[in-house]
């Protein structure tokens, strides 16, 4: 629909909501496959029995609503509103879920991300600048996943003591990152 087209919708609805029947049943045949098409692009995964639903649930809702439409506005906008809140309807009352084979798209879901193989040698680089306590309670905490109690068997301290030597070392690897990024010249942005 071009320029021209916009304007008879608005003619036409501008008649019916002045009380022409023949323009209002020429109005909804004119937006039906408007209404239609943009439920489709607005409804990926729906079936198309539920895009029906739409289409009916937005017609009905023009009749309920046609005196809302403001006849200075185009009325496009107005009528896709009122589609876009049908189909969010539509997927709320369906729990907000899609039902879409995972078939349609094995070939092309993205793999796992490779991890960064400098991680962890830069990691490495940083906690060997702790104390050899500290960073032997990092290593195990941080890097290893043992909790609390089970580094504070291993090293033979209270897990308070263990709680504040890792806060410690935490804030120390913080300022020591931090001093490394500053001269590290590819770091820095010119």
């Amino acid at each position: 629909m071009g320029p021209a087209d916009q304007t008879s919708l608005e003619a036409l609805l501008r008649a019916a909501n002045r009380g022409d029947e023949g323009a209002y049943a020429a109005f909804l045949r004119a937006v039906t496959p408007i209404v239609r098409g943009v439920a489709r692009a607005r409804g990926p995964g729906l079936a198309p029995e539920a895009i029906e639903d739409i289409v009916q649930e937005t017609l009905l809702a023009i009749h309920q609503k046609r005196q809302t439409w403001r006849e200075d506005l185009p009325v496009r906008p107005w009528l896709y509103a009122i589609v876009r809140y049908k189909v969010v309807d539509a997927f709320r009352a369906r729990g907000r879920h899609v039902q879409v084979p995972i078939e349609d798209f094995a070939e092309v879901l993205p793999g796992e991300p490779d991890a960064d193989p400098t991680l962890w040698s830069d990691a490495e680089r940083v906690i060997a600048r702790l104390d050899p306590r500290s960073a032997r309670i990092v290593r195990a905490i941080g890097i290893e996943g043992a909790s609390i109690a089970q580094t504070s068997a291993d090293l033979q301290m209270t897990e308070t003591a263990v709680r504040v030597a890792l806060h410690r070392a935490l804030k120390r690897l913080a300022s020591l990152g931090a001093q490394m990024i500053d001269l590290d010249p590819e770091a820095r942005t010119e």
